[in-house]
């Protein structure tokens, strides 16, 4: 059963440079104890949907259902049932982690008592017990996301709206948040979450809604997204710069696309047909053609291809206009 129902969502912020439509009749339906994924370049709708479905933002028109609650109707209802963690951390830093997690309790009408005992409780959920009375603006980044998301789980929410909750997280922390989100999905909670970092929707999400100018494109797993690209990539990584030419007119002879060549100018990859043969035969023809390699293989494809793919672009949206439904 979907917890989540979004139908031909609109949402237009008027500039001085133009109308940016943010959302453009976006469909959304996530099924309830559920990772539903939102990943597109910036700019893509992904924060003004967000902001939508937890009452934060009212669209233009269309509707949206949290829990079986209208959201437009009922927003007092549906906040009672979800949490929140948006891109930067909502703490007083001021405040020390546990007086943050006391002071969202007491604002959840928790008491006094069901507060403290609230917060001491997330505070060795989230492996915070040691900093608990150090006020916040001494935490480390990761620190200060943990104990955001800890915020927005006092009420025990069945819902978790988590916007981008790892963006500048060294990966260490990054692991340990996915860990975190992780077991609160295993107690039952449904997650939407919006995320540019690819590998994070391959690990935590079940399912994945591409968007891109405020409606969705795709959808499907990460599987059965990954197969729409499909195929092979061979993929060669140069000795020197000064062959790119070379090697690409080899690949490109073998691919089915056009090559792609890093910001290094040493690395290039095409899909291809028959992945081991056409491996083979690159390698004869980069030899005979004296193109010295550090490293050669073939990969199957990744969400960062299924982006370029669907979208012509990364997951950062290079070129392209920031996110101004941030910022209505």
């Amino acid at each position: 059963m979907a917890i989540i129902e979004a139908h031909d969502l609109r949402k237009t912020y008027r500039s001085r440079t133009g109308d940016v439509h943010a959302l453009a009749g976006l469909d959304l339906l996530v099924p309830e104890g559920t990772v539903k994924g939102l990943l597109g370049p910036n700019g893509a709708g992904k924060t003004t949907t967000v902001k939508v479905l937890n009452t934060l933002l009212q669209p233009d028109s269309g509707t949206a259902r949290v829990a079986g609650i209208d959201v437009l109707a009922e927003p007092d209802r549906v906040r009672q049932v979800i949490g929140a963690s948006g891109q930067y951390a909502a703490v007083d830093e001021h405040l020390t982690g546990r007086e943050n997690l006391e002071m969202v309790g007491r604002l959840y009408h928790l008491g006094a008592a069901g507060a403290r005992a609230r917060a001491a409780e997330l505070l060795e959920e989230f492996d915070l017990v040691e900093a608990a009375d150090r006020p916040v603006k001494g935490f480390s980044g990761g620190m200060r996301r943990r104990i955001d998301l800890a915020g927005a789980i006092v009420n025990r929410p069945q819902i978790l709206f988590l916007d981008e909750p790892t963006t500048g997280l060294d990966p260490r922390s990054r692991i340990g948040m996915w860990e975190i989100i992780h077991g609160l999905v295993a107690e039952g909670t449904t997650v939407l979450l919006t995320t540019q970092y690819l590998e994070e929707a391959d690990q935590l999400a079940d399912h994945i809604s591409v968007i891109d100018q405020g409606t969705v494109i795709a959808e499907g797993t990460s599987d059965e997204l990954k197969g729409q690209v499909g195929g092979h990539r061979v993929v060669v990584t140069l000795v020197d710069a000064a062959d790119a030419d070379a090697a690409r007119a080899v690949l490109a002879r073998h691919g089915g696309e056009e090559v792609q060549v890093d910001s290094s100018g040493r690395t290039l990859d095409v899909p291809v047909a028959g992945g081991p043969q056409a491996l083979r035969e690159v390698l004869t023809e980069l030899a005979t053609a004296g193109v010295a390699l550090h490293d050669a293989g073939m990969r199957r494809p990744t969400l960062d291809d299924v982006f370029l793919s669907l979208t012509g672009r990364d997951a950062t949206g290079q070129g392209q206009h920031s996110e101004q439904e941030d910022r209505p």
